[in-house]
Parts: structure tokens; C-alpha cells; sequence
């Protein structure tokens, strides 16, 4: 609170920037710490919420460059050091397809995708304007609500904060050991889905090869939306399912029944298109493999490819 109270500004913006990042610095947090300030007068409000927004954008930004500049690649690049790789651009795509330019404004509140959107929007070819329209809009509205929840609760922030302080070391010890747990917690969930899709994949070399033989494999492509409209290409004769589709009970499979199945996407080890295999076997299919390296490696093995 010392801290907070001689430095205010300045530190909402670090912790802001970091944020926007990606790094583990609790934005949060801080804003609301300094949102019981604001109360007490202590802070100006003005200074706080500019330094937020400047942060915000200046992270953001930073992002949202670099997806306008590398495109997707860059993208899976970014989920690959998360904590949530294999569920990282799945559901970047979602937000971006189903919420347009509103997602930068939704993605500051799902854990694994704030720093996501902003290159998925630059990859997209959002305009420059525009990002800056919807990111100034999004910066607002979440410095906004952590700041008034600061304002709202103050009276019983300034009781947690005085048992923390009188608890002194206590209180540093049982923090540390919420955040070791909450990451032990996560890194489980990542082994464990990790063992779960942890099925037979297929090579480019064995894909072409089975696509030149007498009874050649079904080949289903499982992006997203969004991950189409980065790069339309696709392998030659393959069909295109999201694998929401593909979960839905009321799609006809038949044609999928008793035959091989390929499956490909452009996704961290392959998990959408693992996932999507799991759903073609239970109904069926003779055998569904994950394409090892998914669309990139098709590619970059100099295969053909076409564009609807």
C-alpha cells in the first residue's frame, strides 16, 4: 500500500503493461488495491485510469503488431510457452470468429486468450483504427471495474490488508503456497489432457503415400473459422469440419463409417484434431488419426495444396 500510495501511477502502468504482456503480474489486483485508494483520495483518478489505458494499448499493441506482421504462426508461437497451449487457439479463434472486433473487449476476461486476441486480430487483417477503437473501449471498461471494485469494497480491503500486515511473514508464506498450488493445479490439467490425446498420429510421408493407394483415407480439415481465413489453403480433396461440428450429434458422419480418417489442423500438438478423432472412432470410423505437425508440416514437406 506504501507502494501503491507514493507510486501509484506509476505502478498501475507496469503492472498494466506486464499484463497485456503476458506475464504472471496481477493487473487486477493492483486496480483494485488502487481503486480503495482512489476513495481515500490518496490517488488521482485521472492519472490511474490514463496510465491503465497508455498500458493496455502500448501491450496490445505490441501484439497486435506482431499477428499483423507473422500471422498465425506467431500466434501458435505465443500459446506454445502458455500455461494452456492446447486449448490456446481454439479458443482465440472462437472469440475472434463469434465476437468480432468486441472480443478484444471480452478477451481481457477469459484467462489463456487476452494476450491471444490481438494478434489473432491483427493476423485477420483488422484495421489499425479499428483496434485502437476497440482496445481503448476494452482498456476502460476493465480498468473501470476493478478500480470500482476497489472503490466499492475499501473498507474491507483495508481489513484484509491490516491482518496481512500484522500477520507478516504468515501472510507472504500462505500466498506463495496458493500460487504453487493454482500452477500444479494447471500444469495436472495439462498432463492429463495431454495423456489423453496422447493417441497414434500419421506423418505427411504416410498421408501421401495412402492418398496414392487404391483406397485412399478421408481427409477432414478441423479449423476454426478464423484459422481459414488466415491461410485458405488446404490439402487437396480434404473436407472441412470445425470440431464443433464434428461433436454434434446431428451431423451425418455415415460416409465416415468403417474407413480411415485423417484429421489436420493448425493447432499445439495437434489437440483439435485428436479430439476430433476420438469423436470419428466412437461413431464408427475404422481408424482416425491426427496429422503429425497438422497444415504447417504438409506445407513445409512441399506437398500441393488447394484454396476455395
Amino acid at each position: 500500500m506504501s507502494l501503491l500510495v507514493q507510486n501509484a501511477i506509476l505502478v498501475v502502468f507496469a503492472a498494466s503493461f506486464a499484463a497485456r504482456l503476458g506475464l504472471p503480474v496481477p493487473a487486477a489486483a493492483v486496480l483494485v488495491l488502487t481503486g480503495a485508494l482512489l476513495a481515500a483520495g490518496d490517488v488521482s483518478v485521472a492519472g490511474v485510469v490514463v496510465a491503465a489505458v497508455i498500458a493496455n494499448l502500448l501491450g496490445d499493441g505490441a501484439w497486435f503488431y506482431a499477428g499483423r506482421r507473422f500471422g498465425y504462426r506467431f500466434m501458435r508461437l505465443l500459446c506454445r510457452i502458455s500455461l494452456s497451449p492446447d486449448s490456446c487457439v481454439r479458443r482465440g479463434e472462437s472469440l475472434i470468429s463469434d465476437w468480432g472486433g468486441l472480443s478484444l473487449v471480452a478477451a481481457k476476461f477469459v484467462p489463456g486468450v487476452s494476450v491471444v486476441a490481438p494478434p489473432m486480430a491483427g493476423a485477420l487483417g483488422m484495421s489499425v483504427r479499428r483496434f485502437i477503437g476497440f482496445d481503448v473501449g476494452a482498456a476502460l471498461v476493465w480498468t473501470g471495474l476493478f478500480l470500482g471494485l476497489g472503490w466499492v469494497f475499501r473498507n474491507q480491503i483495508q481489513e484484509v490488508l491490516a491482518v496481512m500486515a500484522q500477520a507478516g511473514g504468515v501472510a507472504t508464506a500462505a500466498l506463495a503456497v496458493v500460487l504453487l498450488v493454482i500452477l500444479a493445479v494447471r500444469y495436472w490439467r495439462r498432463r492429463a489432457f495431454m495423456r489423453l490425446t496422447g493417441m497414434p498420429r500419421i506423418s505427411v510421408e504416410e498421408l501421401h503415400e495412402l492418398l496414392s493407394g487404391e483406397e485412399p483415407p478421408l481427409v477432414i480439415d478441423v479449423r476454426g473459422k478464423a484459422g481459414v481465413q488466415v491461410d485458405p489453403r488446404r490439402i487437396p480433396g480434404a473436407q472441412s469440419y470445425t470440431l464443433k461440428a464434428l461433436q454434434q450429434r446431428s451431423l451425418d458422419l455415415s460416409h465416415a463409417a468403417g474407413r480411415d480418417v485423417v484429421l489436420y489442423c493448425n493447432c499445439p500438438n495437434e489437440v483439435s484434431a485428436a479430439q476430433a478423432a476420438r469423436v470419428l472412432l466412437a461413431r464408427g470410423a475404422r481408424r482416425a488419426l491426427p496429422l503429425t505437425g497438422g497444415l504447417d508440416a504438409w506445407v513445409a514437406s512441399g506437398r500441393p495444396t488447394t484454396v476455395d
